[in-house]
């Protein structure tokens, strides 16, 4: 069956390996174009993309034919090849191999995009490890039978 119609909203989040502040501030524009231009060409939409020396985040609808995993697989496989062939960090870069996913309503979208591309004055009060966790609290949370 066709879906003609789709809502599927969806903010990732990588990790840098170890988690090392590795992403300089110098290469950010150009790896969140070269992410961009991914995003784009497999058909879904990107919305918002931040990229801190140590993570990474972005908002994308995905098109019905393409599941979350696959995306993230696509991203991270090319990306970290881009970034390794362009040598845009001063050693062999690569990302975490799991990254987290969250489903975003779309009345939260424009909630969401504020957050990501408010990250580095977010970053001056949290670490991301305190970002990490409030993720998980609020989704445990919500996820909770009542």
């Amino acid at each position: 069956m066709k879906i003609e119609f789709n809502n599927l909203y969806t903010h990732f989040v990588f990790t840098t390996l170890r988690r090392e502040p590795v992403i300089p501030e110098k290469s950010r524009e150009r790896i969140e174009k070269y992410i961009t231009g991914i995003i784009n060409n497999n058909g879904c939409q990107l919305y918002a993309i931040y990229a801190n020396p140590d993570h990474l985040h972005f908002l994308a609808s995905r098109a019905p034919n393409m599941d979350e995993e696959t995306l993230v697989t696509i991203i991270a496989n090319s990306s970290a090849k881009f970034i390794n062939e362009n040598n845009l960090c001063s050693f062999h870069f690569q990302w975490q191999e799991s990254c987290s996913a969250f489903s975003v309503s779309k009345a939260d979208v424009d909630k969401v995009c504020k957050y990501i591309l408010n990250q580095p004055k977010h970053h001056k009060k949290h670490t991301f490890q305190e970002e990490t966790d409030e993720f998980i609290k609020f989704y445990q949370k919500t996820l909770r039978p009542k």
